[in-house]
């Protein structure tokens, strides 16, 4: 069993910055990929980015490619999403989840273990 909660999420002005954080107990999270996904009202929930169980390999959607980073420091049993230049329509809530499958980092059925989630507001 793994528990996830994030945090850091807040409101920011278009073309500033954020940095949520997901932090697990339970189990190691070293052993299993992690992924940030994200649900704006009345929109389905859709893939952010990805990061292997080391953080040697990292997938990104392509709204958020060049913008946002995965990272996790599995000393700590976190993962971060740096998230720079934001723009209005990154306004969702944020969810951290884990995984333990291979294979298709962008589908959610991947993903066992899901945080609650964290509110990013962003105003043009």
């Amino acid at each position: 069993q793994v528990q996830l909660v994030e945090s850091g999420g807040g409101s920011v002005q278009a073309g500033g910055s954020l940095k949520l954080s997901c932090a697990a107990s339970g189990r190691i999270l070293s052993t299993y990929r992690m992924g940030w996904f994200r649900q704006a009202p009345g929109k389905e929930r859709e893939f952010v980015g990805a990061i292997s169980w080391n953080g040697g390999v990292t997938y990104y959607a392509d709204s958020v490619k060049g913008r946002f980073t995965i990272s996790r420091d599995n000393a700590k049993n976190t993962v971060y999403l740096q998230m720079n230049s934001l723009k209005p329509e990154d306004t969702a809530v944020y969810y951290c989840a884990a995984s333990s499958l291979l294979g298709a980092p962008r589908e959610k059925y991947k993903y066992r273990y899901w945080g609650q989630g964290t509110q990013v507001t962003v105003s043009s």
